[in-house]
């Protein structure tokens, strides 16, 4: 089930793998049946979920953080 190659530092997950691990997060499955059923570790399954976090906005859309760091970055290149 888990989708990943691995590199001299260890395993390396998909993006796609990513997302959905934490798309399952967020309707409902605990970490720790996360990490048990795919076999990740817990400390990687919350820094993905830091990563690819949902931000809620006050007209009720959301965004991923991910996106947000990258439109920040982006704004920055511009302004200098």
């Amino acid at each position: 089930m888990c989708s990943l190659t691995t590199h001299k530092n260890g395993k390396r997950y998909r993006d796609d793998f990513n997302k959905m691990a934490v798309g399952l997060y967020h309707y409902g499955q605990s970490v720790r049946d996360l990490s048990i059923e795919c076999g990740i570790s817990r400390v990687t399954i919350y820094a993905w979920l830091k990563k690819l976090n949902l931000m809620e906005m006050k007209d009720g859309s959301s965004f991923i953080t991910e996106a947000c760091i990258e439109f920040q970055k982006e704004i920055l290149k511009l302004q200098c």
